[in-house]
Formats: C-alpha cells, structure tokens, sequence
C-alpha cells in the first residue's frame, strides 16, 4: 500500500505577513484535503505558531544564511529521513537550501513560489532547483521570464481567499461603526494591510488632509510601524478622523463597517490578499497604479486609479467615488462571482492539485 504523499513547506520568514499566509493557506488546504503535509522554518516564526496550533508538524532549520554548513547537513538528514513528496520553497535562503537538497534526495516534485514583484538576484536557482514555479500574478510571472526564468515552469496561482469568510455583515458593520463612533453622516475610507512602507500608508494620511472633515479613515493592520504611522497622523492634526483598530485576526468584520478602500500599496505587490478580499464586498475603489493590482480590475465595475503621491487626484477621485455609495446588489454579486472563480480558495486548491497530478502525485 503507497503511503499517503507528504508535502513540505519551507520559508525563511520569521514575521507575519501576506507570504506566510499564504503559506499556511496551502499547508491546511492540502492538509484538509488528505495530504500530509508539514513546515520547515526557523526558530522563532511565527508561522510555526500558528502551524503547530493547527496540528502541522513543524521542524526547525537554520536558513539564516546559506552558507552555514551545519544546517545544510541537518537539512539533508531531515529529508532523508521525512522522504518529501513534493517541497515547496518561499523565499531565498530556504530555496536554495531546500531546493538543492530536494535536488540530491530526488524528491518528486520541488516548488518555488514568488510572492512579490522585485527583480530576482539569479535566476539560476529557478531554473536549476524548481521544477514550478508558483508566481503570485501574472505580472511576477512577466518578470520572472523577463529576467531569464523558463516560461514552461511558471503557473500562475495568487492565494486562494474564502469568499465564504468575506462577504457583508450588517451587523458587522453596526457594531464596528458603532464602537468606533462613525456617524451616519460619515463615509469611512478604509484600508486593510500589514503597516509597512511599501504599503503606502502615508498616501491616505496626506490625502485625507484634503477631505472634507465628514470623511474618515480607516486602517486596519499592525506591525513595528505602526508607531511611525499614527505619529505621521498626529503630525498632520488628523487624530480625530483616523481609526487604527491595530492587528486583527477578523478583518472580515471590518469590510462590513467601510464605504469605500483607499488601496494605496505602490511596490512589491503581488496581488495582496486584502486586496481580493476586499472586492468580495463590492465596495468603490481607490488603487494606485501597482502593476499586479491592475490585473483584477477587469472584473471590478466602480474604481478609480491614481498615481501613488498625487495627493489633489487621489481626493478627486475619493470625492467622485463618494457620489454614488448606493448598494447595488446585481453588480455586487456579479463582482464576487467573478472574483471567486478567479482568485477563490477553492481554485487555488484545484490548480496545486492538478499540478501535482501532472507530475504524478495523487491520493
């Protein structure tokens, strides 16, 4: 009897964010889906966390830098005793790694996947080491081929979203506005996302200074800047119209309670999670000209695009946006229909397991 494949996850990461949800995304879908599965990472992640309270067996490497000799040698020992299946790298210590030793050990199947839009140091270790190459968007697949990598390897997949877990709340949105004291009166731009640079925050905070007062803004996210964020808030005298609810683990909740998203990521985005989870709401739309974002928008019926720091456009643009908030369930529906056979969780599990029947791995 062939024993069930098991599938292995390795990513260098030890903080939270869109690349290590995507992560533990496939590690519970292909779990769920009767995979065994299981997470290489280094001490301290915390994907491991959140992996082990999910019950993922989770093993421990050093991936801090390529040239430690001693973990080359743990590594190796690790895969000759779990004989992976199918090993699927994240970032760049860990694919090299993992990717050369899955090379050695003949593992099946070795994955790399690509979550942001940034030039590749070498494509060597792509060509050499995977076998595919999961690219978040098709604008990482462009640069990826643009910089040398083989086409024929290259599957577009961007993280699958529970349409199920993101679609409207009505009590969600009383709740929410009514803890955060939005008045009827106000439209609440929001914005949901890790607070990071690149994720543009200090976009919102200068164009809100050029809204009229009835306007507030929301942005839901933590990280180690979001001191920095609320101090640029403070700055510009706009404490009192923005709302920094921090880190949530029900950011779903939050969608319900906006009027409208201020997406103002302007580099190194794949197609963000947040992104596609908040076009399930059917919300208007503000996005900067990002060039993996661009790419969901056929499906999208009331937006706007505006170059990252044009500060006049972009409250232009919110203002147009604001002249129709009117709730049009037809358009609503047929915008989450397309985006769910898109960007849903259950295509994602679809096309990793169709590519792993394509080079023999089945249940």
């Amino acid at each position: 009897m062939n024993q069930v494949p098991l599938i292995l996850h390795s990513d260098w990461s030890r903080s939270w964010g869109g690349q290590e949800i995507r992560t533990l995304t496939e590690l519970r879908a292909m779990k769920a889906h009767g995979f065994r599965v299981g997470l290489i990472v280094r001490e301290g992640a915390e994907l491991a966390r959140r992996a082990r309270a999910e019950g993922i067996p989770v093993y421990f490497i050093d991936f801090s830098s390529k040239f430690n000799v001693s973990a080359w040698g743990y590594l190796y020992r690790l895969l000759r005793r779990l004989r992976p299946t199918v090993i699927n790298t994240h970032s760049s210590e860990d694919s090299w790694m993992a990717g050369c030793l899955a090379r050695l050990r003949h593992v099946p199947l070795v994955i790399r996947t690509r979550h942001v839009l940034a030039p590749i140091s070498s494509s060597l270790s792509y060509n050499l080491f995977a076998d595919v190459i999961f690219a978040c968007s098709e604008s990482i697949g462009r640069q990826l081929i643009d910089q040398g990598v083989s086409p024929a390897k290259i599957v577009v997949q961007s993280t699958g979203i529970d349409e199920h877990r993101f679609r409207f709340s009505e009590q969600d949105r009383q709740q929410i506005r009514e803890q955060y004291q939005i008045g009827t009166g106000d439209i609440l731009v929001g914005n949901v996302a890790f607070i990071r640079h690149y994720k543009g925050h200090d976009f919102i905070v200068r164009t809100a200074a050029q809204m009229p007062e009835h306007f507030k803004f929301m942005i839901v996210g933590g990280s180690d800047d979001l001191p920095l964020l609320k101090k640029t808030i403070e700055q510009a005298g706009l404490t009192e119209r923005f709302i920094l609810p921090g880190h949530r683990e029900d950011p779903e909740r939050f969608f319900s309670a906006m009027d409208m998203i201020f997406f103002s990521s302007y580099e190194g985005e794949g197609i963000s999670q947040s992104f596609i989870q908040g076009l399930l709401y059917g919300l208007p739309l503000l996005t900067c000209r990002t060039p993996s974002l661009m790419e969901p928008l056929a499906m999208v019926e009331k937006y706007r695009v505006v170059d990252y720091g044009d500060t006049k456009d972009a409250a232009l643009k919110l203002l147009e946006l604001a002249g129709d908030l009117q709730c049009d369930a037809a358009r609503i529906k047929r915008q989450r229909q397309a985006v769910t056979k898109k960007y849903g969780l259950q295509t994602m599990i679809r096309t990793i397991v169709s590519v792993y029947e394509e080079h023999g791995i089945a249940l």
